[in-house]
């Protein structure tokens, strides 16, 4: 009767350490009451970007191995609301997600105004809940959220909180956005979506995210900014914020991309890609050129929108 006995203890340890590793990341369920955009939270100096994360998502904290630190929750009382996914593959996010939830800190910025104020952007990334602690799914970005903080004596307090935004990148996870001086004393962030499919060129597109109506959300969108991953053509771009004191806030911008073209071959490695209205033309009758295309966005009413003709110039045409 021992090794019986032995062999049935030995099965149920056996079971239990594999349940122990199928939930490796564990919810909590917290209250709904943590998406409330009117929520108050002071934090003291020294500020801890990964403590503040946690009282404002105060999940399960995981710290995994290549920096893969986030909290896990659940919202079982949390009703989901649509955002937006910039890939336009899986449809709109419903947020909070009902499986669960991985937040994770994607950056964290600083910066100061002209009169010595100083403030930090918290910007976090939330993705599905996945019980390895993973980020997966190509054609889903990360969903964003954005909690400004200011500076007051030794106590940062909270300005404003955005649970969530838009959904940019892949594998769930979005491009670190940078910062933006867009007028006297307003600040916005940038960032750069870029996807595509397996061995196919990447595009990406430029962001504007600005605070507007009470919110931050994408008030400029720049096609064409980037291709790479491409045997025959690609191009990149940067952007210039136009500061002739002629607008005191929402100022011009001016996009410059920079490329060659190829015309593909049609090889299996070797994608004819989509190319700017810009230089369409030129690519029906040549094999390959140089060019340099500057477009001019300006604020309009609501939004940002190219104005003016675009400007084009070739070179090493054949």
């Amino acid at each position: 009767m021992r090794p019986i006995y032995l062999s049935v203890l030995f099965f149920l340890f056996s079971s239990v350490c594999f349940a122990q590793d199928d939930d490796l990341v564990q919810l909590k369920n917290v209250s709904d009451t943590i998406l409330n955009t009117k929520r108050q939270l002071q934090v003291k100096n020294p500020f801890d970007a990964i403590k503040t994360m946690q009282k404002l998502f105060p999940g399960k904290l995981y710290n995994m191995s290549d920096r893969n630190t986030f909290v896990s929750w659940k919202c079982k009382s949390c009703k989901p609301v649509a955002y937006i996914d910039a890939n336009g593959e899986e449809g709109d996010q419903m947020f909070p997600y009902t499986e669960g939830v991985a937040t994770r800190l994607l950056t964290t910025i600083d910066y100061s105004d002209s009169k010595g104020n100083q403030f930090k952007f918290l910007v976090f990334n939330h993705s599905v809940y996945d019980a390895d602690g993973l980020q997966t799914s190509r054609f889903t970005g990360g969903l964003l959220s954005i909690a400004k903080f200011v500076k007051n004596d030794n106590t940062w307090e909270m300005k404003s909180f955005q649970p969530a935004i838009h959904a940019f990148g892949s594998f769930a996870q979005a491009p670190v956005p940078k910062l933006v001086q867009i007028g006297e004393d307003q600040y916005a962030l940038t960032l750069v979506h870029a996807n595509g499919g397996g061995g196919a060129p990447y595009s990406g597109y430029l962001y504007l995210l600005v605070g507007f109506d009470g919110k931050y959300q994408p008030l400029m969108e720049v096609n064409y900014y980037s291709l790479f991953n491409s045997s025959s053509s690609d191009w990149s771009s940067a952007y210039t914020v136009v500061n002739d004191n002629s607008k005191k806030f929402f100022r011009d911008f001016i996009i410059t991309t920079t490329g060659s073209y190829k015309k593909a071959k049609g090889t299996e490695d070797d994608y004819e890609v989509d190319l700017p209205a810009e230089i369409a033309t030129l690519a029906k009758t040549k094999k390959q050129f140089n060019f340099v295309i500057e477009r001019r966005f300006s604020f309009k009413g609501k939004h940002y929108s190219i104005v003016g003709k675009p400007t084009v110039k070739f070179s090493n045409v054949k």
